[in-house]
């Protein structure tokens, strides 16, 4: 008899069709977070999860089966803020992630927020599509000449070295970096690791967010960040929403203590605040980071191997993240 495999979120079909050679699969036919008491019924009839952001697996949930069937959680992406690994170890479920895949993808979609931002294309393009464009005029949407421009990073682990590659080598952008640790291997011209994050605040022109999420970072830019910055820097934020204090943005962008912003992710994601959204100085996403077909498909194939290494072959996975 097959292992039961919960797929909580439709993913690429080829991984669905290879996992179904391995397991008993059951794809959640939803695009929406599944809810506590679907999560608590899948820690009870499933051998596997592979779980997505969104589906809570927090201490609440797990304690609410004391002894569950799953035995691995594998996550469909990098970041795990959304489960509890303390909980998870202490029920003897293994968690593990995809990284290294989800790099270039994600530093992709930073630079394009940064260009989309610093030139205002949303607006441009609205601009056309209205129909009220008049033809070039040398004053016409004047933006930030991103070329040369001094990017800060928040955060310097893959992707954040990434999209510090892009900027620094690709538009020759002096790097300054923000890390909880000392980082030792930057390959990069005109580059240095700041002392402090009001350091990074104050000299960039452009301010990306690449950490991860959680408690540690909750909030860690609010007003008190936003008057660091300077009036005329961009805001870029590729890694959790709940990283930015959202009033806070609204505010600073209202108020034009910013230039403008570029957002992939939101605090109460999927809920967008009606005040971001009627604003013009910010670029909003629907969370695309990954959303380009083969890195799908190379994450869900990544997910369904750290779940056959550790339940069929009964060998550690390098993905295991508890």
């Amino acid at each position: 008899m097959k292992y039961k495999l919960l797929i909580t979120r439709p993913i690429p079909h080829k991984v669905i069709e290879k996992a179904r050679e391995f397991f008993d699969v059951e794809v959640r036919n939803s695009v929406l977070p599944a809810s506590k008491t679907e999560l608590i019924n899948a820690l009870q009839n499933y051998d596997a999860i592979i779980t997505a952001i969104g589906d809570k697996f927090d201490e609440e949930i797990f304690f609410k089966i004391r002894t569950p069937r799953t035995k691995i959680i594998s996550n469909f992406g990098v970041g795990y803020d959304h489960l509890d690994l303390n909980a998870a170890s202490k029920l003897k479920i293994r968690v593990t992630n995809t990284p290294d895949v989800v790099t270039d993808a994600t530093a992709d979609i930073a630079m394009t927020l940064i260009l989309m931002t610093a030139r205002r294309a949303i607006e441009g393009d609205k601009l056309v599509r209205s129909g009220n464009w008049k033809g070039w005029n040398p004053m016409q949407m004047l933006g930030t000449h991103v070329t040369g421009s001094t990017v800060g990073i928040i955060g310097m682990g893959r992707i954040g070295k990434a999209i510090a590659l892009r900027c620094n080598m690709g538009f020759g952008m002096p790097v300054v970096y923000y890390n909880r640790s000392k980082v030792d291997s930057v390959d990069l011209k005109n580059s240095y690791q700041a002392s402090s994050l009001n350091e990074l605040l104050s000299v960039s022109d452009v301010v990306v967010i690449s950490i991860p999420g959680g408690p540690d970072t909750y909030h860690l830019i609010d007003k008190k960040a936003f008057d660091q910055m300077k009036s005329k820097s961009i805001l870029i934020n590729i890694a959790r929403g709940e990283i930015v204090k959202e009033s806070d943005l609204i505010t600073a962008l209202q108020d034009k203590n910013i230039s403008g912003a570029g957002l992939d992710v939101y605090e109460f994601e999927p809920l967008v605040s009606s005040k971001l959204i009627d604003l013009e100085n910010v670029v909003l996403l629907p969370h695309l980071g990954t959303a380009a077909l083969s890195v799908r498909e190379e994450m869900g194939f990544i997910a369904l191997q750290n779940i056959i290494t550790i339940l069929l072959e009964k060998k550690p996975t390098p993905n295991l993240i508890n």
